[in-house]
């Protein structure tokens, strides 16, 4: 059944894309977050931000537990209720989709374009070139292709090999892993305003991201290799930038990404990744885009196989 619920909430995300805001779990975990923010934030304590993420987890638990219960009355309804909040905890469709829409535009309106990566970065948009528009973009897609697919589903799946009969348990692994990472978004910066609430939330998140970050990092270079990349520079750019950014995990999916198209990603004064043996172009957007694509697709493949024989 696991298997076929997974399979479900990747459906339910390529086709239904995202759940309305009112009814998102990540959006009410955002509201969440904001609400103890708010309380907590005039602390100067390390332990705000490990009181946040406990106050947040726990009500996030109890409303999960709640619809769990609820939703036990019928299998039909158990199954896709369950595949629906399981499919919120990833966002395969929108990640590309937003590379896509940068892609579609930078030939026809670059203001457009500029509008569309500052959704993605936290950089500011309005100077960049359409060099660096697309550096962002490829960055954007192949950094968040960790946090948005590969953390939780493969938290999903790893527990799920021992924790078969735990349903709930299992669900709230990826939900977890999906407050911690908003957390991260909302609070963990390394500003002033967050340095104390924010810590414990990053931290967490780094060592959520460490080891998924790393496997994603493979799967990028067996797929350059299928696409007929340059799978060798991929590895090589892996060994030699992955370090380059200031997240620890970051690195791991962006350098073997530019590596196999061989161009150079540039975030102004904060690093460069791989070797401008090309020039980056709008046909690079979609090069990273085919490369995500095909590590998602080999990924799934692999976890699925895993739960068919162990």
């Amino acid at each position: 059944m696991l298997i076929f619920i997974l399979l479900l909430s990747i459906f339910i995300d390529l086709i239904l894309c995202e759940l309305p805001s009112q009814i998102h779990p990540v959006v009410i975990i955002g509201n969440m977050i904001d609400f103890f923010k708010k309380k907590l934030i005039n602390y100067k304590n390390r332990l705000s931000g490990l009181i946040l993420t406990v106050l947040v987890t726990f009500v996030s638990t109890v409303l999960l537990l709640i619809i769990f219960e609820i939703i036990k009355i019928n299998i039909i309804l158990f199954i896709f209720v369950y595949s629906l909040i399981l499919s919120s905890m990833f966002s395969i469709r929108l990640l590309l989709y937003s590379a896509w829409d940068v892609k579609n535009k930078i030939n026809n309106n670059i203001d457009a374009a500029k509008k569309a990566v500052s959704y993605l970065v936290s950089r500011d948009t309005n100077e960049l070139t359409e060099r660096f528009i697309i550096s962002a973009t490829i960055e954007s897609l192949s950094e968040n292709i960790t946090d948005s697919y590969i953390s939780p589903i493969f938290y999903f799946v790893i527990f799920s090999l021992f924790l078969k009969n735990h349903l709930f348990i299992l669900l709230l692994i990826p939900l977890f892993y999906r407050i911690i990472n908003t957390l991260d978004a909302m609070v963990g910066y390394k500003t002033k305003k967050f340095a104390y609430i924010g810590f414990i939330p990053a931290k967490l998140d780094d060592i959520l991201n460490f080891i998924p970050s790393r496997v994603a990092s493979i799967f990028i270079i067996i797929s350059s290799y299928i696409l007929r990349y340059n799978w060798k520079n991929s590895f090589r750019i892996l060994k030699r930038d992955a370090k380059n950014c200031p997240s620890p995990n970051s690195g791991y999916t962006m350098a073997p990404t530019a590596g196999a198209l061989n161009i150079q990603l540039i975030k102004k004064n904060i690093y460069k990744i791989g070797d401008n043996n090309k020039k980056i172009n709008p046909n690079s957007i979609s090069k990273s885009i085919n490369l995500s694509i095909l590590t998602i697709i080999l990924f799934t493949s692999i976890l699925i196989i895993l739960m068919v024989f162990i």
